[in-house]
């Protein structure tokens, strides 16, 4: 991809587990060799069941986790050799917007003080007014009030926190932040006004997104390109509205088919498609595809061979069903 800010190459993210002294180091595979890149000024939605890894991904994109192998690049840097002055440039201009609104916030210091904290941090702007001023600035930017900026979090709904979560996010006017699943503990009218929110502000500020979610339709709504996840890696990568029109791979189609419609006999019509069995354990993966043991449509290579990402048409797929 041409102009990608974001690359992630091969990246794994795999944590020790282990039950005894005595016992064989285990070790939880949460992101199992991820790639795909994300363009200047666009969104890539990543969707998936809870506990497939994608805000393992999301943390190690913006190095709260190091990978165990593989590298993710900013702007053609590996972020992983990033030490001193050009880590902390990396810290200002990638950041992270977390899933709960109630436990990002610190509930001891004011709005005031939350915002203006990363720019202290990193000495933006000549003096405390005006700092000031920039907090109240960003309050208007979210769609708050100037006079919110003495109060605490606990004094606000939980789509006015997640709000304030996404002004001290643009505090440091970043070039790139990893959403997680940041609609997922509000209100459905009040998603629609945090998504109408982030696009707003990627306009004005030319922000690029991941934005992590289990919602496919919130997805395909703020999304250029979509990547479905499955047990740690990517299954089916394609544009948003020709996966949502033909999707490729088993579990895509299964993700698709239980999205709620607002048609009560578009919905008797349309048949769920139902995945026998639980996810398998991220602390033993099955052999080949992880998907085979819930998949419909599984044969006996599936179970041999770990399928690769491949191109069909303008998507990206790993499933045999396509082997060429």
């Amino acid at each position: 991809m041409q102009n990608a800010i974001l690359k992630v190459d091969h990246v794994k993210t795999y944590f020790p587990v282990s039950t005894s002294i005595f016992a064989k180091k285990q070790y939880l595979k949460a992101v199992n060799d991820v790639s795909f890149e994300v363009g200047e000024h666009e969104t890539f939605g990543l969707v998936g069941e809870s506990g497939c890894g994608k805000s393992t991904l999301g943390r190690t994109i913006v190095r709260i986790y190091d990978p165990t192998e593989g590298k993710v690049f900013y702007k053609g840097q590996d972020i992983g050799r990033l030490k001193g002055d050009e880590l902390k440039k990396f810290r200002k201009e990638v950041q992270m917007i977390f899933q709960d609104p109630y436990a990002s916030l610190n509930a001891r210091m004011t709005v005031g003080e939350i915002i203006r904290e990363p720019m202290d941090i990193h000495h933006l702007y000549g003096s405390k007014q005006e700092r000031e001023e920039r907090v109240s600035q960003l309050l208007e930017t979210v769609g708050l009030k100037p006079d919110h900026i003495r109060r605490y979090p606990h004094e606000f709904s939980g789509g006015q926190r997640q709000r304030i979560s996404i002004a001290r996010t643009l505090a440091l006017d970043p070039k790139f932040i990893v959403c997680d699943e940041p609609i997922s503990a509000l209100d459905v009218s009040i998603q629609a006004q945090i998504i109408n929110l982030l696009e707003k502000i990627q306009d004005e500020m030319n922000i690029s997104y991941l934005f992590i979610a289990h919602d496919l339709g919130a997805v395909k709504h703020i999304s250029q390109r979509i990547g479905a996840m499955y047990l740690g890696s990517l299954v089916e990568i394609g544009e948003s509205e020709e996966l949502y029109r033909n999707p490729l791979h088993p579990y895509t189609k299964a993700l698709l088919s239980a999205i709620p419609i607002p048609d009560p006999q578009v919905m008797r019509k349309r048949a769920a498609l139902d995945l026998d069995g639980e996810i398998p354990s991220p602390l033993n993966v099955p052999t080949g595809c992880a998907f085979r043991t819930r998949c419909p449509k599984a044969m006996p290579v599936c179970a041999e061979v770990k399928p690769e990402l491949q191109t069909v048409g303008t998507s990206q797929v790993a499933c045999h069903l396509y082997a060429k």
